[in-house]
């Protein structure tokens, strides 16, 4: 581990979300870091105990639920009915956080994806986002679509372009809210760009070109010193932008290929992080400008067992992550990069696509086998308990109170006591 300490102490602060942090409005929660700070949702259920609903999701998709106030959103691709093969309907399902009535869904498009995608992935990957007045789905190349809480199309965008990605293995990743604007990643084999969009009308604020290949992150919205930067990660270089122009403000390379894991940031800090065929970690402040790469902007960094698609999880002063895709688990102390315990051994945790969450004292990891392995959010591993959903688990749990919610290959979970 290379660690490069600062000198003095700075003091940044970090505003990451508009929603409220009773509600779940993003893939990552409130803050954009995974951490729920009010949640305290059951560390343990079976078949029949503290599980408050279940419900059938048709098709395919790994978007994480979004929750807000009484309402679940999820979205998903099912095949279209009298439609030529491989013809899907690209749906915005919201439920009842009650008891998961079906409130309404809505059929964004309907269309025959251009490429194909990974064996373990489907066509709606990217996970919705709420503020709480509108909902929006994005089916990346087959458009990003606004609706009202109450399900009415406000406006969509279904001429963003067709996305190339690296060998086929499909699109993913999700927009995210930024006051007036909704921020869309476009990474791919072709001509890559960051947008704003005006969230209310859906035209372009701005749209700056990336040299980047494909990429599966989602930026992350953090403020100092009274402007707000949008955090990319990506495969030639970490990037953040100023929000309201869209101009970059810096970068730093040594990220790897491919990059699918989201920044996370807290206490003055911004980590970006990578793991297919090589290994990145970065701290970084956020207050450089131009190249930071070798300069004391780069807190420190780890150049081992770093994750590849799951994101950092950033909990009380705390970094969790896998090794690659694997379920072997690090803890480092934020500030220093030093390990509390590394590259440890989850029993059940083999395979992860979904992101670690905390909520509670606790953080839940989600493996693809369906398992969710519990453990105290502290330096010390400590397995509290190990949860079986009998379903592949791909998207990210929402912990919401004393809820928390699943969406598994086929179901839809609401988890409470």
């Amino acid at each position: 581990m290379r660690l490069m300490l600062l000198a003095t102490a700075i003091s940044f602060s970090f505003v990451v979300s508009t929603s409220r942090a009773d509600n779940w409005g993003h893939w990552r929660g409130p803050d954009g870091n995974g951490a729920a700070a009010n949640a305290s949702p059951p560390t343990q259920w079976s078949d029949t105990e503290n599980v408050k609903w279940k419900v059938a999701i048709p098709g395919k998709g790994s978007g994480s639920p979004v929750a807000w106030e009484n309402q679940v959103f999820v979205v998903t691709a099912v095949p279209a009915a009298n439609a030529p093969a491989e013809t899907l309907d690209f749906l915005l399902m919201c439920f009842d956080r009650a008891n998961g009535k079906l409130l309404w869904q809505q059929t964004a498009t309907t269309a025959r994806p251009h490429q194909g995608t990974h064996a373990t992935n489907g066509f709606a990957s990217a996970s919705p986002c709420t503020d709480g007045q509108h909902v929006y789905a994005h089916f990346g190349s087959r458009g990003l679509y606004c609706y009202t809480m109450d399900g009415q199309l406000v406006w969509k965008r279904d001429d963003l372009g067709k996305m190339n990605t690296r060998l086929g293995f499909g699109e993913g990743s999700s927009p995210v809210l930024a006051g007036n604007k909704i921020i869309v990643p476009w990474d791919h084999e072709g001509p890559s760009a960051l947008m704003a969009l005006d969230k209310l009308t859906g035209t372009t604020i701005w749209n700056v070109a990336r040299e980047e290949p494909s990429g599966w992150a989602t930026p992350l919205i953090v403020s100092h010193d009274g402007q707000k930067q949008v955090v990319m990660n990506g495969d030639g270089n970490a990037r953040s932008y100023e929000l309201e122009t869209g101009e970059e403000l810096w970068r730093c390379g040594g990220q790897t290929m491919r990059p699918g894991a989201s920044a996370v940031a807290g206490d003055g800090m911004i980590y970006v992080a990578s793991g297919f065929r090589g290994s990145f970690l970065g701290a970084f402040t956020p207050d450089g400008k131009g190249d930071i790469e070798g300069t004391r902007k780069v807190v420190w960094s780890l150049g081992r067992d770093t994750p590849d698609i799951a994101s950092p999880l950033l909990s009380a002063g705390r970094l969790y992550f896998y090794k690659g895709r694997s379920g072997l688990l690090s803890c480092l102390d934020a500030k220093t990069g030093e390990p509390h315990y590394a590259a440890s051994r989850i029993a059940g945790i083999n395979s992860t696509y979904a992101s670690p969450v905390a909520a509670g004292g606790y953080v839940f990891l989600s493996g693809r086998s369906g398992r969710i392995v519990v453990i105290k959010d502290s330096p010390e591993l400590e397995i509290v308990a190990t949860n079986a959903m009998n379903e592949t688990v791909d998207a990210t749990p929402a912990p919401i109170d004393n809820e928390l919610f699943i969406r598994g290959e086929r179901h839809l979970f609401c988890i409470a006591n």
